[in-house]
């Protein structure tokens, strides 16, 4: 099964001191693996093992995790501070906003207070580091079961991912069969056209039987489409080899491969359509090209 690269996880753990941990990961889709990481001040030395974690399980994708450790009951688990600086900088900012926009607000001391940064807690480093030393296994475990949060919901959109995938390379080698069938009449009705046509212009004049076969020969050759239908039918065989075969590792990352097979079906498709001189043959070559578009937008989501 494939994966897709939107999901949520989260997970919460009781620490022998009394403290509450949470983890909370989110994550959409990008080309690579980008992994942003918060954690509680001073436990910065967890980094590593948890950057470790995330990339063990997930593959592609933009990934936002966030650690916090909440003390109920503590009086010391942090002194309040004030960033007068980042408040005045607010202030400024929404009273010229206020005047531009002609919204007359007064602004309280609630309002200020909510305001991301002007509020916090300090809480020294050492201490913060002792309190996380002895809870590194309790830390990595609660942020591996939001991982897994995560796979699940990826896992259950990349099977409803998978069904409009494989729909839509059904429609594609339905197209592909159309065109097929369609070919070889469409050769004989080329060469029956060019033969009426050079007898059309030279009319009682004699004309060179072999010369007039070979320029035909010719012809054929450069409309012939049989080999971009094959090498079409080749790619939706490993389209669909692919999805048969994604996951079976334990890690879905299909989502290159399948973008990569794709781009090689629009060139066939491409060629097919140039190349066809014929009406019915270029409306399947842009049906494929359509579906072909649908399937690119879907794969920018697969891991």
């Amino acid at each position: 099964m494939i994966r897709s690269m939107t999901g949520y996880g989260t997970a919460q753990m009781a620490l022998p001191d009394g403290s509450v941990l949470r983890a909370e990961v989110r994550t959409v889709n990008h080309r690579h693996l980008t992994v942003s990481a918060n954690l509680p001040r001073g436990w910065e030395g967890l980094r590593p093992g948890v950057m470790e974690k995330v990339r063990a399980v997930l593959g592609r994708g933009s990934v936002s995790l966030s650690v916090t450790c909440e003390s109920p009951g503590r009086s010391d688990a942090g002194t309040p501070v004030l960033d007068l600086e980042r408040a005045r900088r607010y202030v400024e900012l929404l009273r010229r906003a206020g005047s531009e926009l002609g919204v007359d607000d007064r602004l309280g001391l609630g309002t200020l207070a909510e305001l991301p940064g002007v509020l916090g807690s300090e809480v020294a480093p050492d201490e913060a580091e002792d309190r996380a030393a002895p809870h590194v296994e309790g830390v990595m475990a609660c942020v591996e079961a939001a991982l897994r949060g995560v796979v699940g919901m990826r896992e259950a959109e990349g099977g409803r991912l998978e069904e409009e995938l494989r729909r839509a390379v059904s429609r594609i080698e339905a197209g592909t069969e159309a065109i097929e069938a369609l070919a070889p009449g469409r050769l004989l009705r080329e060469r029956d056209r060019l033969r009426e046509r050079v007898q059309a212009l030279a009319e009682e004049v004699e004309t060179d039987e072999e010369r007039l076969a070979r320029e035909i020969a010719y012809l054929a050759e450069r409309w012939d489409i049989a080999e971009e239908v094959a090498r079409l039918r080749s790619h939706v065989e490993l389209f669909i080899e692919t999805l048969d075969a994604a996951g079976s590792s334990g890690r879905s990352r299909t989502g290159k491969r399948l973008g990569f097979v794709v781009q090689e079906m629009h060139r066939e498709a491409n060629t097919v359509g140039a190349k066809a001189n014929d009406a019915a043959i270029s409306a399947e070559a842009v049906a494929i090209k359509e579906e072909l578009e649908r399937l690119r937008e879907q794969l920018e989501n697969v891991e």
